[in-house]
């Protein structure tokens, strides 16, 4: 399992919200370059970046500060603002893979025709998800403000066709609540889908967190308050990236 340092940037800083809320903001003092720079001298081969101004506005809006974020060999996963062919392109521009959520479950054909025209491997399928008393997962959309009828698995399955790699499953319920991670959710779906590249997010606290996840089989863990405040030291984020 791979250790992905997150950073959000919204207004050129480095921020983080509280169950994706706009409004519980927590701002950092790091600045993004120097802190995507800190983390590859750690070891980190690739960073995941969210562009919150650019998912406010429907287009990318920090691409110039995240070509600057790209030190020293660092890779980038992009996510934020990408709903058309035209922000796509100026974020493949900039990022070694995009992040795309809402719009593979509103438009999964415009999805599975960029996955043809750029290749799979370009993208991260993000799916955030809320689960119901029964246990299953619901994917969400628009900022994980509604709640959608369709399954985590049924989300997954529509593009398994198209050569689906990567996929980034947030259990919105514990995303930057420093809960711990939904150990179970990330198990079952590494189960059921075992040639996927699957990334965690969501409550990873600490050190053990982080063994607790790789023991699931995910590729990745997406980590970025719990690194922030340094609830993860340097010797157990080496251990990872």
């Amino acid at each position: 399992m791979k250790l992905i340092p997150a950073i959000d940037i919204r207004g050129g800083r480095c921020v983080r919200l509280f169950k994706g809320d706009f409004d519980r903001e927590t701002r950092y003092d790091a600045d993004p370059v120097e802190l995507a720079a800190r983390y590859r001298a750690l070891g980190a081969t690739w960073l995941h970046v969210v562009d919150l101004d650019g998912a406010a506005a429907g287009t990318p809006k920090n691409l110039a500060l995240i070509r600057r974020m790209r030190v020293d060999g660092l890779s980038v996963q992009l996510g934020g603002g990408i709903r058309d062919d035209a922000s796509l392109e100026q974020a493949l521009d900039v990022a070694d893979r995009v992040v795309v959520g809402s719009l593979a479950v509103s438009e999964p054909e415009r999805v599975r025709e960029w996955f043809e025209r750029y290749g799979a491997e370009r993208f991260t399928l993000g799916f955030d998800v809320r689960i119901d008393d029964a246990g299953t997962p619901y994917v969400t959309t628009h900022g994980w403000t509604r709640t959608t009828n369709l399954t985590l698995d049924d989300a997954v399955r529509r593009f398994l066709p198209n050569g689906l790699v990567h996929v980034l499953c947030t259990d919105v319920a514990r995303d930057g609540a420093l809960a711990g991670p939904n150990v179970e959710l990330y198990t079952g779906l590494v189960q059921r889908w075992p040639t996927l590249a699957v990334q965690a997010s969501g409550g990873i606290r600490n050190a053990d967190d982080l063994a607790a996840l790789a023991a699931t089989g995910v590729a990745g863990a997406i980590s970025g308050k719990a690194l922030l405040e340094g609830r993860i030291g340097p010797d157990a984020i080496r251990a990872y990236v």
